[in-house]
């Protein structure tokens, strides 16, 4: 696996990754990424705290960094990260799968809400500074803002009504054993997180918001560093792209994510040609924390085996 991700993403890369962070710049960037990902942490292990989990952020914090280099490397997979996750508080934690699962979709339902107002935030002062551009990019986004809109808005609708979103989805597929009982359940836990659960509700959303900030400060100072000063709406809209272009599922975002920097670069008069160095910095602190979760995604996983084989040979010798 970690041979496969190397040759995909290419040595030079990964190299390039770690040169960048040898002067105090880099490493500003590389803790403001590491801060983001602490606070998206945090903001776990107080839905799992409501739920009525106290555990400590040093034992989530290694299935956490495993889970998000699962996601930042093979998104196309990416389900698979947040089923580890939960497979690991099942294992490690004996919470039931449900719990696990409902903390897990909690935590992902505040992302993308948080992202998604960055976003359109970002998204609304390109328009008003720059105007709208009607090409093939603007129009990508603008889909994938329009459907982001409506998820949201179906989700948290059906959440403060009470409604079952399952049995619409099933419903609405025309299969009505699509779900089942565990399923169900997780849902009204879901509801029940949302309706009766706010003091731990609201910090969690004040802790998503706060990665969205530190990201946001991340993106300005990055620009700043490269010899360039913009204000703080300019950097949210580059923030915005980026969150944009992430939406996408492409490994690291290589590629896409310097095709829409070069756009909004070019668009704020920042010059094309810092567009790259941008991207490839950014990506290379996000890249940085994806390894070391990738190492440590390899040694649970590892564990994991050693256990379950474990099991099923005394199991065996039981019998």
């Amino acid at each position: 696996m970690l041979i496969g991700v190397i040759n995909f993403i290419g040595w030079h890369e990964i190299i390039s990754a770690f040169l960048i962070f040898t002067g105090w710049h880099g490493l500003i960037i590389l803790l403001l990424t590491l801060l983001a990902l602490f606070l998206s942490l945090w903001k776990w292990q107080i839905i799992l705290k409501g739920q009525g989990y106290n555990l400590p952020l040093l034992k989530l914090a290694g299935p956490y960094l495993a889970s998000f280099s699962l996601m930042y490397l093979f998104p196309v997979v990416s389900l698979g990260g947040e089923i580890f996750r939960g497979y690991i508080l099942k294992e490690k934690f004996a919470i039931p799968w449900k719990n696990g699962i409902t903390s897990i979709l909690i935590d992902k339902i505040l992302e993308i809400t948080t992202i998604f107002i960055a976003i359109l935030g970002g998204l609304i002062f390109f328009v008003f500074k720059v105007g709208f551009p009607v090409n093939r990019l603007a129009i990508i986004a603008g889909i994938i803002l329009f459907l982001s809109a409506a998820l949201l808005g179906f989700i948290y609708f059906k959440i403060f009504k009470k409604e079952s979103i399952v049995k619409s989805v099933a419903k609405l597929l025309g299969r009505k054993n699509f779900f089942n009982m565990e399923i169900l359940g997780a849902e009204r836990e879901i509801f029940i997180f949302f309706k009766s659960r706010k003091n731990y509700l609201l910090l969690a959303f004040l802790l998503a918001f706060l990665r969205i900030a530190a990201t946001w400060l991340r993106t300005w100072l990055l620009v700043l560093f490269l010899g360039k000063s913009v204000g703080f709406l300019t950097a949210l809209s580059l923030l915005g792209f980026y969150y944009i272009i992430s939406l996408i599922p492409i490994p690291a975002a290589l590629g896409s994510h310097e095709v829409i920097q070069t756009f909004s670069f070019s668009a704020f008069g920042l010059g094309v040609g810092l567009a790259p160095a941008f991207t490839m910095i950014q990506r290379g602190a996000e890249l940085v924390l994806a390894l070391a979760g990738l190492a440590i995604f390899l040694k649970i996983g590892l564990e994991m085996i050693k256990n379950i084989l474990f099991r099923k040979l005394e199991s065996f010798t039981q019998d």
